[in-house]
């Protein structure tokens, strides 16, 4: 144990220093009381009595944010306290390998992966119906435990609907590398926030990058807000189609446009778990080619078109992108043949379609 570390914190007796963070220490404790080993996460008060009414505030908040939660994806809370100038939270002891970590040792399994981040999801889901918001969703923030189960942990800039503490208008929260849109543009946050994060792990995790790339924080989070990634598929092949449409939906800038509930992304997550790997294309199916990358197409296994957009609005957008591609007069012929293949397609919005394919073709010619 190190020689700084107190012997005791209220009640527990600490057994040794599990890690350091900007506010504070966690410990390995026993709870004497219960019989069972802890973790005791602290923060030092500041001298100064603005600032140390304003963390213990914080810290006062993550502890009611996550103590009010019991799910099998959610870190415990057991107790908080004050013991001199310490303030305390005893939560749950996961023995386990923070997702990060994981990241390090290389590219891990895409059935894994879509199982892990469907419980992280179902974790998400069970606290924004609770009205909590988790603002910080990266992969150091969720442990794998027993090698399959995941623990979504650190509610340290949480937001409750209703709180003692009122962020600063403006106010940046959260890890830049993983933030949602309105978190760089420090407007409001809801759930949907959390769920733009996820959707950048996953993003991740599948094709071995960061969707965002830039040396420095200001111009990483102006990609956030403005840039769209290519989908994973262009990096990574052999990923299921509708991957490329869960991430696309997640990482959505318009938050409207973005899953609305962790359920869904969950739900989403599982159903790609049991779509078969993507197959040789045949001389029937058409693939439209967009900077490399393929949009899903209609043969077997593939999600057909009229199933891969949730409006007219969005086959505009990819008809926008064939124009402006290097390949968009080969991709422009595949797309008016799929669009025939589809009748379903009419009831997305025959104007909207016509005009974008017609606005297409004159680009083109």
């Amino acid at each position: 144990m190190s020689s700084s570390a107190p012997e005791r914190i209220g009640r527990y007796t600490v057994l040794g220093e599990l890690g350091r963070g900007a506010m504070g220490v966690v410990y390995r404790a026993d709870d004497p009381q219960l019989n069972r080993t802890v973790a005791i996460k602290t923060i030092l008060m500041s001298s100064d009595p603005v600032v140390r009414a304003e963390y213990e505030a914080r810290f006062r908040q993550e502890a009611k944010a996550a103590g009010g939660l019991n799910h099998p994806n959610l870190i415990t809370i057991y107790d908080v306290g004050r013991e001199g100038d310490l303030a305390y939270m005893a939560m749950e002891l996961l023995e386990g390998v923070e997702l990060r970590d994981m990241m390090k040792s290389g590219p891990l399994e895409i059935p894994f992966v879509l199982d892990i981040l469907a419980q992280v999801a179902d974790g998400l889901s069970f606290a924004h119906e609770r009205g909590v918001v988790h603002r910080d969703v990266k992969p150091g923030n969720i442990m794998i435990v027993g090698g399959r189960r995941a623990k979504v942990m650190d509610f340290g800039v949480a937001r409750m609907h209703v709180s003692e503490i009122e962020t600063q208008a403006g106010a940046v929260l959260g890890s830049p590398k993983y933030m949602s849109p309105e978190q760089v543009s420090g407007d409001a946050v809801d759930g949907r926030s959390d769920i733009f994060s996820l959707g950048v792990i996953l993003y991740e995790l599948a094709a071995g990058a960061p969707p965002f790339d830039a040396q420095e924080v200001g111009q990483y989070m102006m990609q956030i807000a403005t840039a769209t990634p290519l989908p994973p598929s262009a990096r990574a092949p052999s990923l299921p189609p509708m991957l490329d449409l869960i991430v696309a939906r997640a990482m959505e800038k318009n938050r409207g446009e973005r899953y609305q509930t962790a359920a869904e992304f969950a739900a989403d997550l599982r159903a790609c778990l049991v779509q078969p790997a993507p197959a040789a294309p045949s001389p029937q199916a058409v693939e439209l080619e967009l900077e490399g990358s393929l949009a899903p197409a209609s043969a077997a296994g593939r999600m057909p078109l009229s199933r891969g957009f949730a409006s007219a609005g969005g086959l505009e957008r990819l008809a926008e992108r064939a124009a402006g591609s290097r390949r968009a007069r080969r991709a422009a012929p595949a797309l008016m043949q799929r669009l025939n293949d589809e009748p379903l397609l009419a009831v997305l919005g025959a104007g909207v379609i016509i005009a974008g394919i017609a606005a297409l073709v004159i680009a083109l010619v």
